[in-house]
């Protein structure tokens, strides 16, 4: 399994240090990355968590994904490589 989770459905409230306390439970976190708009500066619900292995990322998943954290279930998946969007767009026929 891939060390990169993403974590959605987070309450507007939480925190990195938060989420990085909740998944150090799990194993080593290399990094928290909490994704906020960038006009306002609050948070947008989801984050990205980078974990020392996949093992981790792993167990990670399995005892987080759906747990209850300030009256939100967290949603816990492995993250997906982010695609470049200008190859779909050059390949259109017009």
């Amino acid at each position: 399994m891939n060390n990169k989770l993403y974590v959605g459905n987070l309450s507007f409230d939480m925190a990195e240090g938060d989420l990085e306390q909740l998944f150090a439970d799990k194993g080593q976190v290399v990094s928290v990355k909490l994704i906020k708009d960038r006009d306002t500066g609050r948070s947008k619900g989801f984050a990205f968590i980078e974990m020392g292995n996949g093992d981790d990322a792993l167990k990670a998943q399995e005892e987080l994904n759906g747990t209850f954290h300030l009256d939100r279930a967290m949603v816990v998946n492995e993250a997906k490589e982010k695609t470049d969007d200008r190859s779909r767009r050059d390949n259109r026929r017009w």
